[in-house]
């Protein structure tokens, strides 16, 4: 990051949030909800999915894309199994409600298992499966939007880059999370390396054109880590939400249905109680001498230390925590236009 970009403490940054979200719509608990979800992923150096996605958001209300009233609700349930339609609510909104229902079926009866349509954007999805392993659980997360990404072999855009995340409960060592696209790098890497103002590696993504760029401006396509191993993922998270609940997003791009590529997603959200298979305590110590034991063995050359899953964004979000939330220039400048749209104060030193 550029060491001139200003600094906000995490707590000012949500309630500046909050009060955007509030103006363009959405009631005050939904709008918390929606910056709670914006901040956590700042804090935890994953900017991408952070405050940067305000005038994105806001952009979607106007056109009526996030319903700032929808009609979410649970479309179908069993002790086990639960269907969330979030009539095109903001995706945290939909992800929380969903992701505190299968907390509350895997305690009864070992697992929760939900699936949500049409949600809008859930955000970083390590953030619900954190909830899940702060109450003694394993969580896991998918989510799938309309193609933007490459398939291997391909030049234009067949599957979407679906995220997945997993987090497992530690003892005296935080929940270990996995949250990761199945591209090389996730869209909003994109659209931060334009509010910096910096180049991508090549390999990142395509153009229209379907060819190899470095042009944050000109990359449309990504392009799925590890080739066919990435694509294989994406296209059966796809079979797993969406055609789970007769909600398909690729199908629809693919037969070229109107509006069929707009912004809305399917996704997964399941709790196990690990209780139900071993003793808690036991396995959270197993966790923190799993953990111990990768991170002692011997480093590869170049490598200043072996990182777990998650461990680089702990170490941000105590920085950060402390220090404040630092934001690159493109991201304050379209801040500052949506503060002076719904006069909002920006927050002091931007």
């Amino acid at each position: 990051m550029a060491a001139q970009d200003p600094r906000v403490q995490a707590e000012v940054l949500k309630q500046f949030t909050t009060a955007i979200f509030v103006k363009a719509g959405l009631s005050p608990e939904w709008a918390e909800t929606q910056a709670d979800m914006l901040v956590w992923s700042n804090l935890r150096g994953v900017d991408s999915h952070g405050v940067l996605r305000i005038p994105a958001y806001v952009g979607w209300i106007d056109k009526g894309l996030m319903k700032t009233k929808a009609n979410l609700r649970v479309e179908k349930e069993t002790p086990g199994v639960l269907i969330v339609d979030a009539d095109f609510a903001p995706g945290p909104v939909a992800g929380v409600l969903a992701t505190q229902r299968v907390i509350e079926k895997a305690r009864k009866i070992g697992i929760g298992w939900a699936v949500i349509r049409n949600a809008m954007h859930l955000g970083a999805i390590g953030y619900y499966v954190e909830m899940i392993a702060k109450q003694g659980m394993a969580g896991l997360c998918v989510t799938c939007n309309p193609p933007n990404m490459a398939p291997a072999g391909a030049k234009a855009p067949g599957l979407h880059n679906s995220p997945l995340a997993i987090g497992v409960p530690g003892n005296h060592h935080r929940p270990v999370i996995l949250d990761m696209a199945t591209s090389v790098a996730a869209g909003g890497k994109v659209s931060l390396a334009v509010d910096k103002g910096v180049p991508i590696p090549l390999g990142w993504a395509l153009d229209k054109q379907g060819n190899p760029t470095t042009d944050p401006k000109q990359g449309t396509i990504l392009m799925p880590f590890g080739g066919y191993k990435g694509s294989g993922m994406a296209m059966l998270f796809e079979c797993l939400t969406g055609l789970f609940v007769g909600n398909p997003l690729l199908l629809p791009v693919f037969q070229g249905k109107p509006g069929a590529t707009e912004h809305r997603q399917n996704s997964l959200v399941a709790a196990v109680d690990i209780a139900t298979f071993t003793d808690l305590a036991q396995y959270k110590r197993n966790v923190d001498e799993t953990v111990a034991g990768i991170k002692a063995l011997p480093k590869a050359e170049g490598a200043s230390e072996v990182f777990v899953p998650g461990e680089p964004e702990d170490r941000v979000r105590e920085e950060r925590a402390k220090d404040g939330i630092p934001l690159p220039v493109g991201t304050v400048q379209n801040m500052r236009t949506v503060a002076q749209r719904f006069s909002v104060p920006l927050p002091a030193g931007l």
